[in-house]
């Protein structure tokens, strides 16, 4: 068999074996398959919750953030309710994305009110959550998310930052807030501005899945919630059961029966420890801390 013959059967042979490198003439390039574009993985698809490069993951410590710290509480529970409802109500033809937080005195919780319902939208994943602190004179928010007071809304209000320099992604959820600020002595002269009324626009309509939650000042006790209330979608009001009046109730929504008036929400009412609604609620929480893995 001459060399001719026996490289011919070599390349024969080599073409049945799948391997047509030794037909290819030299010099000629043959375009490979392009390699197979990887999947995202299962925890590359998992929602990751933006944190601040500052602060990381927000680490709140307060027992009564109950959405985040005691989520199988009745209290807990009672806010995803609240959430609930507040969901159907704003969001229809328009969705009615911006809501004070207040009540008619201090102390009442309209703080807690606030963040815990911010935190139960945000851990939805449905809706991204913007909580402002739009109480300058007795600010909270910063105190409960555990972040020194900075630069906020009545830095905003003032023209002296922009909105994206205060917004802190907490790590929670979807959950961003806005700290209040330095103090400010005249905060109803701020928020009655046009300014104020563009800054609200601007995060009313900045995303639109994003609930706008304002904590802001009690109705009696000065004239900036009232001022705020008649910017906003929709207003939640606070009520302490043993605290305020009923005269403190009625003057309270009597100040505020032009703006809307989303509901009223009952705080700290007396809980019948022995319902067996609740009962089943913390036994069902604590079974599945505790359950072993299920085999598949």
């Amino acid at each position: 068999m001459s060399r001719i013959e026996k490289a011919m059967e070599k390349a024969a042979f080599l073409r049945r074996q799948g391997d047509d490198s030794a037909a290819r003439p030299r010099g000629v390039d043959v375009p490979q398959p392009a390699a197979p574009v990887a999947s995202p993985s299962p925890a590359t698809q998992e929602f990751r919750a933006p944190v601040s490069p500052r602060y990381g993951t927000l680490a709140p410590d307060s027992p009564y953030l109950v959405s985040l710290k005691d989520p199988h509480c009745p209290a807990a529970e009672e806010f995803r309710k609240l959430k609930s409802v507040l969901v159907k109500m704003t969001t229809g033809e328009s969705f009615r994305n911006s809501i004070l937080v207040t009540s008619s005195v201090p102390g009442e919780g309209k703080s807690l009110t606030a963040i815990n319902l911010a935190v139960s939208l945000a851990q939805e994943l449905d809706h991204t959550v913007l909580l402002v602190d739009a109480d300058l004179r007795r600010p909270s928010v910063h105190r409960y998310f555990n972040v020194e007071q900075g630069a906020g809304l009545a830095e905003i209000l003032a023209g002296e930052v922009e909105i994206a320099e205060t917004i802190i992604p907490t790590g929670i959820g979807k959950l961003s807030i806005i700290r209040a600020g330095r103090s400010i002595d005249n905060p109803a002269e701020l928020f009655g501005s046009q300014r104020s009324r563009g800054v609200l626009a601007e995060l009313k309509n900045r995303y639109p899945d994003r609930y706008i939650i304002l904590d802001s000042s009690p109705v009696l006790s000065f004239a900036e919630a009232r001022t705020l209330a008649g910017q906003v979608d929709g207003v939640l009001f606070v009520v302490m059961e043993r605290l305020a009046s009923q005269t403190n109730v009625r003057e309270a929504l009597d100040a505020l029966k032009s703006s809307p008036l989303l509901g009223i929400v009952y705080n700290a009412a007396t809980v019948d420890e022995t319902d067996g609604r609740y009962a089943y609620y913390r036994e069902s929480g604590a079974r599945r801390k505790d359950s072993p893995p299920v085999a598949p």
